[in-house]
C-alpha cells in the first residue's frame, strides 16, 4: 500500500542523542529494538507533542496481532553522496512525486521530483541553489542536497491476520510505554484491512526515512 510517513518532530533529536546529555529518550536506530505498531482511526496523532509510546492510544486489537507491534528486521542505514547516487535522468521518462535523480554528468547535488510527469527530450539545466527548481517537460525537479541518508528495514508483515488499522507508528521499544520515543507515522489514508490474511507494510523504494544534506 502506498501511503504518507512522516517524522514525530522529537524523532530527529532522539536520533542525534537526544536534547540533553544521556538523555533517556535517545535512540541507535541500528542496535535498538525498533518496533512498529497499528493503530486504529480513532488515534489521534499529533506529531509535535507526542514523544513517547505514552501518547499513543487505540492500538489494534486482532487474530494475529500482538499488542507493541512488530520488530523492524534488516535495518540499514546508508549515506550515499550525490554523484554515486545510481539513479541517472533519463530523457522522455515517466517520474512520479518522490523520486530522487542525478543528472547525467555528476555536479554534486541531487534532485527530488515534486511535480510528477514526463521528461523533455533535453536535459535541463540544473540549479545548485537549495531548493530551488526547474521545470523538465511535464516534470519539476528541486534541488535536494549534496548527500542523501537511507533509514531502511525489511518491509512488515501481520500473516494470518483479521485487523483494521489507520496508522503506524514506529518507536525504539524499552519495554516500557513512558520511555519508548517515537520515530515515525504512517497514514495509510483509509482503514486497511484483512481477514485471515497478511497485512503486510512495504516501505518506499528509497528507505523508511530518508534525510538529504
Amino acid at each position: 500500500m502506498a501511503f504518507e510517513l512522516k517524522w514525530f518532530s522529537k524523532a530527529q533529536a532522539n536520533l542525534m542523542g537526544g536534547e540533553s546529555g544521556a538523555d533517556a529518550f535517545a535512540v541507535d536506530y541500528l542496535t535498538d529494538t525498533i518496533k512498529v505498531m497499528l493503530t486504529t482511526s480513532a488515534y489521534t496523532p499529533n506529531l509535535d507533542t507526542h514523544e513517547t509510546k505514552a501518547d499513543v492510544t487505540n492500538e489494534v486489537v486482532g487474530t494475529g496481532y500482538t499488542a507493541r507491534g512488530a520488530t523492524l528486521g534488516t535495518k540499514t542505514i546508508t549515506v550515499t553522496p550525490a554523484d554515486s547516487w545510481a539513479t541517472v535522468w533519463v530523457t522522455l521518462t515517466a517520474y512520479v512525486v518522490g523520486d530522487v535523480v542525478r543528472p547525467t554528468v555528476g555536479n554534486g547535488h541531487l534532485y527530488k521530483c515534486i511535480v510528477a510527469g514526463t521528461t523533455a527530450a533535453g536535459q535541463p539545466t540544473w540549479p545548485t541553489v537549495a531548493g530551488q527548481t526547474v521545470v523538465d517537460g511535464t516534470v519539476t525537479w528541486a534541488e535536494a542536497g549534496r548527500a542523501i541518508t537511507q533509514i531502511d528495514a525489511a518491509d512488515t508483515t501481520w500473516p494470518n491476520s483479521t485487523i483494521t488499522a489507520r496508522y503506524c507508528v514506529g518507536y525504539k521499544d524499552t519495554g516500557t510505554d513512558g520511555t519508548s520515543p517515537l520515530l515515525f507515522l504512517g497514514n495509510f489514508g483509509s482503514d486497511q484491512s484483512t481477514s485471515n490474511g497478511t497485512f503486510q507494510i512495504t516501505w518506499s523504494s528509497l528507505g523508511i526515512l530518508v534525510v538529504f544534506v
